[in-house]
């Protein structure tokens, strides 16, 4: 097994991991580990809103999940050498959920589950708030990597295509300046609109590793919030991004510093109901 960079307690929030990671992108944000280019090595990941879904028969976690806590991502990874400028390759080698016994979670008798999520309209929302605005929540059991099967859905079966839903590259001050001016533009062209057009910089519940005091609030209210994917990557939510996928992300900042996270089990192509995946903890090995 290779070394394993980044760990998750999954019965601890973010903020109190033994060494946190983040939920929002800042170029500031200090690496927890560094790598020497061709390293192989493992990160291990919470599922995306930090373990706020039960392993349960009740879509209120969904209904009411706190959406300023998404996404975590685990990182970030420095590696030795790469400038702005630069193209980091990164091999996809393996990922998986945790097995069962190796974990102790606080929102399930098992790790090897995931869930799916329609997502309230008036709480994040999707492509099809119009014709389901209700919240609703189906839990899968997860056999290994082979097979999802669920108590909610019954006789259905996908198979596992796992791959991160996020990955990506720090951004530079000067592109994280762009990418929140043209959507501080694009929410204003709607600014009431439900679900938003997109989120703005947010200081509530932001986790941005080890950064404290005034370098902390600093950074806090600049940091772009994870949901959309941009230049650098981050939320692709491609599911050709398994096993075997080569991926080129361009470097912004010294030392790259690569962040991943929402592990998904299998998904379609897209996820328009938001939460349209099936969401796992987990873990994934890079090179």
């Amino acid at each position: 097994m290779p070394d394993i960079l980044f760990e998750v307690d999954l019965t601890k929030p973010w903020p109190e991991q033994r060494v946190p990671g983040h939920n929002r992108w800042h170029p500031d944000i200090p690496p927890v580990a560094s790598v020497k280019p061709g390293a192989v090595f493992r990160i291990e990941c919470q599922e995306w809103t930090d373990g706020q879904i039960r392993n349960d028969d009740s879509a209120n976690d969904v209904r009411d999940v706190d959406l300023t806590r998404n996404h975590v991502l685990s990182g970030p990874i420095a590696v030795e050498g790469a400038e702005p400028g630069d193209l980091l390759i990164v091999d996809i080698l393996d990922l998986g959920p945790f097995p069962n016994g190796t974990k102790t979670p606080h929102n399930s008798p098992t790790t090897e589950w995931g869930y799916t999520g329609i997502f309230a309209k008036v709480n994040g929302g999707g492509f099809l708030t119009d014709h389901y605005p209700d919240p609703h929540k189906a839990i899968w059991d997860l056999q290994g990597t082979t097979y999802a099967q669920s108590r909610h859905i019954p006789d259905v079966r996908y198979v596992g295509i796992p791959h991160p839903g996020l990955i990506g590259c720090a951004p530079s001050a000067e592109l994280l300046a762009e990418w929140n001016r043209r959507e501080a533009e694009l929410i204003s062209t709607n600014p009431n609109r439900v679900p938003p057009l997109a989120l703005p910089p947010l200081e509530t519940n932001a986790v941005l590793g080890t950064l404290k005091g005034p370098e902390f609030e600093r950074a806090a209210k600049e940091a772009a919030r994870t949901i959309p994917p941009r230049e650098h990557g981050g939320n692709c939510d491609i599911k050709n991004l398994t096993r075997g996928s080569r991926c080129y992300f361009p470097v912004y900042v010294p030392g790259a510093k690569l962040s991943m996270g929402d592990l998904h089990f299998s998904q379609g192509d897209g996820e328009i109901s938001f939460c349209g995946a099936i969401e796992m903890a987990g873990w994934i090995d890079l090179h």
